[in-house]
C-alpha cells in the first residue's frame, strides 16, 4: 500500500466518524458557515499581491515534523502582511498533524482566502470546510474518480467555495471540469514524493487559459518564480521552504521581497 492509499484509507474512517459525531445543522450553526467565500482569482492576481499561497503545515509523511513551534494565526498573519496573496493550512491530522482548529486560528486573523488543504473524498468534508471559514477546497485527482472530483466540485460551487484541482501529469487533465476555478500543478508525485518542478513546466500548456494556473510544491528559490511566471503560472505554493524555518513569516516576507528586487 501506498502512503497516498493508506492517506485515504484513513480519510474515510475519519469522515464515518465525522457524519457519526455531528449533523449538517451542526455544521451550518458555526461562526463562519454563513460568512462571505473570498475570490480565490481576484487576490491571486492583485498587482500589490505576490501570487504567493503560503503554507501552514508542521509535518509531512515523507520529511516528519517541519516545525513543531509555530503559531497558526501568528505566522499567518505574517504570511499575510509580506504580502502573500492566499493562504493554505493543513488539516489532516494523522500524516501532516494539521487540524481545523489551525484553520479557524488563521482566518480569525486574517481577511484573504485561506485553502483547506486536504484530502476531500466526501461532500460533508465541504460543508466543514466552509463552517471552519476555508474559502478555497482541494481536489486532488490522484485520489478521486472523474465523476467523483466533478460531483465534489459542483456541490463546492453551490457553497459558493472555490475549487483547486490537483494534477501531477498529463492523464489526470481529465479531471479538470467546468466547476474549477484554479488547476494546481503538484510537482511532487503522492506516490513516490520526489519533487521535479519540470513537472510544471511540462504540462502548462495543457491547462486551457480560462483556468488559473498554480505551481505546487519544491518552489524555494526566486529563479524558479521567475521561471514558472514565465512560463504562464499566476499562483505558487510554498509551504516547507517557510516553515522549515524558525520564523516562517519572516521568511516568507524575505522571499517576496527577493522576488519584487528580481522583478525590477
Amino acid at each position: 500500500m501506498t502512503i497516498l492509499e493508506e492517506i485515504i484509507e484513513n480519510k474515510k474512517k475519519e469522515v464515518a466518524l465525522l457524519k457519526e459525531q455531528f449533523s449538517i445543522l451542526d455544521l451550518e450553526e458555526r461562526e463562519f458557515f454563513g460568512r462571505k467565500v473570498l475570490s480565490f482569482k481576484d487576490f491571486l492576481l492583485a498587482k500589490d499581491r505576490s501570487g504567493i499561497i503560503a503554507e501552514f503545515k508542521t509535518k509531512s509523511p515523507s520529511k516528519g515534523i517541519i516545525n513543531a513551534t509555530a503559531d497558526p494565526a501568528k505566522t499567518t498573519k505574517a504570511y499575510n502582511e509580506a504580502g502573500a496573496s492566499a493562504l493554505s493550512v493543513l488539516t489532516d491530522v494523522d500524516f501532516f498533524g494539521g487540524s481545523n482548529e489551525n484553520l479557524l486560528a488563521a482566518r480569525r486573523v486574517n481577511e484573504i482566502p485561506i485553502l483547506r488543504k486536504d484530502f476531500i473524498i466526501d461532500e460533508f468534508q465541504l460543508l466543514e470546510a466552509k463552517s471552519i471559514g476555508a474559502d478555497v477546497i482541494l481536489l486532488i485527482a490522484s485520489n478521486l474518480e472523474v465523476a467523483q472530483c466533478k460531483r465534489l466540485a459542483k456541490a463546492a460551487k453551490a457553497l459558493g467555495l472555490n475549487v483547486l484541482l490537483e494534477v501531477h501529469d498529463k492523464a489526470e487533465l481529465k479531471f479538470i471540469n467546468e466547476f474549477v476555478d484554479a488547476v494546481g500543478v503538484n510537482n511532487r508525485n503522492l506516490n513516490t514524493f520526489r519533487v521535479d518542478i519540470q513537472t510544471s513546466v511540462d504540462l502548462v500548456n495543457e491547462i486551457p487559459n480560462e483556468f488559473l494556473k498554480i505551481s505546487e510544491s519544491g518552489i524555494d528559490k526566486v529563479e524558479t518564480i521567475k521561471l514558472l511566471k514565465n512560463v504562464g503560472y499566476q499562483g505558487f505554493l510554498i509551504g516547507e521552504n517557510f516553515m522549515k524555518e524558525e520564523d516562517p513569516g519572516k521568511a516568507c516576507k524575505n522571499f517576496i521581497e527577493a522576488i519584487k528586487e528580481n522583478g525590477r
